[in-house]
């Protein structure tokens, strides 16, 4: 990594030595999710999923199996604990794509992709209940022992240029390649899968208009490699900075204090009410002055 712990500016190195190597493989896979999860500039609270594949013992024959441990849905990088991870047998995944493939319906956005998502429980290690991500697929088609997918702000930020392929050679020197935006899911995993097996020399897949995922054969070099993806992507972001220019300029002046909060007063209960019907939500507001230059900006 051309990165040492101390050279990061755009996100936190957290990662200890002396605590990571006590623990076994499952919880060192929890403890990379918390460390990433810490900072918010890597990933939005309940996104991202990180993963590793471990060698358990099948409590059914007593053999060795490989096993796919991977965040499961709704849980959070940050707060993640062992019961918050899904166990699969890897090979039962593997072996989803024959069934995939003979479906009538199967295709991006099909019928027959959806119904693979009702699988993955058929796949389920030691009978664990936790629900597995959409993301599962991706997770075991790359052929590497630990894999982070994430939504960094940085990188995201490339991800919604109009530039976004370019970007990503220029950026990342070639080690990081190119998938544009697809629904995640069954098809998006094997146009992964794809991109992975043609290009071996590549350290992850920058996902179009979505973030990123990168992999390695060790925990700790994994997780560094997506402090490298980020902190790349920011100091390139930060050294194009354009000043009062960037997002084309000042396009409107912002409100004062009091009439903002005389405007929200009356605008967020009715739309959170209208929004709310099915889920309920609360609303964040933000006006620190970077959300502000965005938002008042010729963009």
């Amino acid at each position: 990594m051309p990165y040492q712990p101390d050279d990061y500016r755009h996100v936190n190195y957290l990662w200890e030595d002396d605590v990571a190597d006590k623990l076994d493989p499952v919880e060192n896979l929890v403890y990379r999710s918390n460390k990433l999860g810490e900072d918010q500039r890597i990933t939005n609270t309940g996104g991202g999923n990180t993963s590793a594949k471990i060698m358990e013992k099948d409590p059914l024959t007593g053999q060795e199996v490989e096993v796919l441990w991977v965040k499961g849905s709704g849980g959070d990088l940050r707060t993640s604990t062992k019961e918050n991870f899904s166990s699969l047998y890897e090979d039962k995944l593997r072996a989803l794509d024959e069934v995939y493939q003979v479906y009538p319906d199967k295709g991006y956005k099909s019928a027959g992709e959806d119904r693979m998502v009702g699988m993955f429980k058929h796949c389920n290690f030691c009978l664990n209940p936790r629900a597995s991500s959409i993301d599962t697929p991706l997770h075991s088609m790359i052929d590497e022992k630990h894999v982070d997918h994430l939504h960094p702000n940085a990188v995201i930020s490339v991800a919604s240029c109009k530039d976004q392929e370019k970007l990503t050679e220029v950026i990342w020197g070639g080690k990081l390649a190119y998938v544009p935006w697809m629904r995640p899911g069954w098809e998006a995993a094997k146009v992964c899968e794809d991109t992975y097996k043609a290009n071996p020399d590549i350290w992850g897949i920058l996902l179009g208009q979505h973030g990123h995922t990168n992999w390695s054969s060790e925990s700790k070099s994994c997780y560094e490699t997506s402090l490298w993806v980020i902190e790349t992507a920011a100091r390139y972001i930060e050294e194009h900075d354009k000043g009062e220019m960037t997002f084309g300029g000042q396009k409107y002046q912002s409100l004062s204090e009091s009439a903002r909060t005389e405007l929200l007063t009356a605008f967020l209960p009715v739309a959170r009410g209208l929004i709310s019907n099915k889920v309920k939500f609360i609303g964040t507001v933000q006006t620190d002055d970077n959300t502000l230059r965005f938002v008042n900006s010729v963009c």
